[in-house]
């Protein structure tokens, strides 16, 4: 990711809905060193902040619904998260939450692209965000796992502007040419019932190694420790509920 901080219209923050909270914080603090705070107000509902020294890096949430799925959520910074609602429906998405204010600290709605991919929208106030980018433990990428490249790049370039960078194998989105993500054509490689999705990368200073504390933390190791052509070194790893992620070498960003 080539920005440091939250930006408009790139992600700002992550979050995971776990069936089991307290497992989760003890598998991530292992993996990544995080610090959780859960918000004991009754009204945040178990809302937990994962900490990197003073900074907020992502959140970790019980399943607030049956039909929720135990995964990983990327949001997308926005200026107006109603005026972003509306770009997304017009643009052949849903929004299947909100917008509605989330304390003092934004705004927010979650929606779904045309090719059934969830993400958020985020319209900060008091809280804008990721503290920390592309450091070990924190988030340093973004990709879409799609069925349909070509809707997917037409919506998101008409919801959120981004520019676009794509060889034959592979999509990278940016701000301005910053890139910050990319796209990849989930094709036979994904079975038919895993729906298109969302995944973040997390930076560490050695994915084989992480891919191993995963294992031993309960996890699991769906693509294994890969150096990609002219790329960083990746795997895709699952935590013990079944929530999959990513992590990249830090220094490596796209």
């Amino acid at each position: 990711m080539k920005f440091d901080k939250p930006v408009i219209g790139g992600p700002c923050w992550t979050e995971l809905g776990t069936s089991d909270l307290e497992g989760a914080k003890g598998f991530y603090t292992e993996l990544f060193g995080w610090r959780p705070e859960t918000d004991p107000r009754q009204e945040a509902g178990g809302y937990t902040v994962a900490h990197l020294g003073d900074a907020a890096v992502a959140a970790l949430t019980p399943l607030y619904q049956e039909s929720q799925p135990v995964a990983w959520k990327v949001s997308f910074a926005v200026t107006d998260a109603d005026d972003a609602a509306r770009r997304v429906e017009e643009a052949g998405g849903t929004v299947i939450l909100g917008p509605m204010d989330v304390f003092d600290v934004g705004r927010f709605a979650v929606a779904l692209d045309p090719t059934g991919a969830a993400f958020q929208l985020w319209q900060a106030r008091a809280f804008p965000g990721a503290g920390l980018f592309n450091s070990p433990g924190t988030l340093g990428w973004v990709e879409l796992a799609t069925r349909d490249t070509g809707r997917a790049r037409d919506f998101y370039t008409t919801v959120f502007g981004w520019s676009v960078n794509a060889s034959q194998w592979y999509t990278q989105w940016g701000i301005g040419g910053e890139d910050f993500g990319g796209m990849a054509d989930m094709g036979d490689r994904f079975p038919p019932e895993v729906s298109p999705h969302w995944l973040p990368y997390f930076a560490v200073d050695d994915v084989d190694a992480t891919a191993e504390v995963a294992q031993q933390a309960g996890g699991a190791v769906v693509m294994p420790p890969t150096s990609v052509p002219d790329g960083p070194r990746i795997a895709v790893l699952r935590d013990p509920q079944g929530a999959a992620f990513g992590v990249h070498q830090a220094g490596e960003e796209g």
